[in-house]
């Protein structure tokens, strides 16, 4: 009679698992529309500060129903929790997005909405080694490969975005640079935005495409073991 405690206790934390990859498949790409509106459209503020805080908070809360899944593996966990942590400090930082673009001349709000653009990236890569620690352990060896490829090219891309800011905002603080440097500089910084979106869209996309991937495989061995 007890035997079936374990299966219901696995079932329960597969539901967890997908309900958590489904609200990171849609809060990424929502997020991401809502927390650059200033890159989009201005519409966006109609929602207030509720937009941004929602929507990291769905990203949030995603993480969480990850870590409902296999709390003994010691390797998954880590990444879990290391992106958990960056998922809460951008919902911590997330009202500042708001605030900067109602008062874009107060420096510390512009200091706060770097910081969250920092940790966002953080944030995703780090989730794509949780889901490159979480296709480990299921049995899905293509699924394994696929995205083994693609969480490391997803994460040099970021590093790659990252490297880029520092290097931009560090080279425009020195003035002691030719004047033809610090002309395309000059330009290269007033289409940051455009440049940052362009490199962002490729691992975000591969990013949803393996956490949909993720959820099928989910399903169908759920199904499996059902049967």
């Amino acid at each position: 009679m007890t035997a079936p405690a374990p299966n219901a206790e696995l079932m329960r934390s597969l539901g967890r698992l997908v309900r958590g990859l489904a609200a990171l498949f849609w809060g990424l790409p929502l997020a991401t529309l809502v927390c650059a509106h200033n890159i989009v459209s201005d519409w966006v503020l109609s929602f207030g500060i509720a937009g941004p805080l929602l929507l990291t908070g769905v990203l949030y809360h995603g993480v969480r129903q990850l870590g409902c899944f296999q709390p003994q593996e010691r390797i998954w966990m880590q990444a879990v929790e290391r992106a958990k942590i960056l998922a809460l400090v951008n919902f911590g930082l997330a009202p500042f997005i708001y605030w900067w673009n109602r008062v874009p001349e107060q420096p510390f709000f512009a200091a706060a909405t770097s910081l969250f653009f920092v940790t966002a990236l953080l944030f995703v890569h780090n989730l794509n080694l949780a889901l490159e620690r979480l296709t480990a352990m299921l049995p899905d060896e293509t699924l394994r490969a696929d995205t083994r490829l693609f969480t490391r090219l997803n994460r040099g891309l970021l590093l790659a975005v990252l490297l880029f800011l520092g290097v931009l905002y560090t080279l425009r603080r020195i003035e002691s640079l030719p004047d033809p440097v610090l002309g395309v500089l000059h330009d290269v910084y007033n289409v940051r935005h455009w440049l940052i979106t362009a490199l962002l869209v490729p691992p975000l996309a591969m990013t949803m495409t393996l956490v949909w991937k993720i959820k099928e495989v989910i399903f169908a061995s759920a199904f499996d073991r059902s049967e």
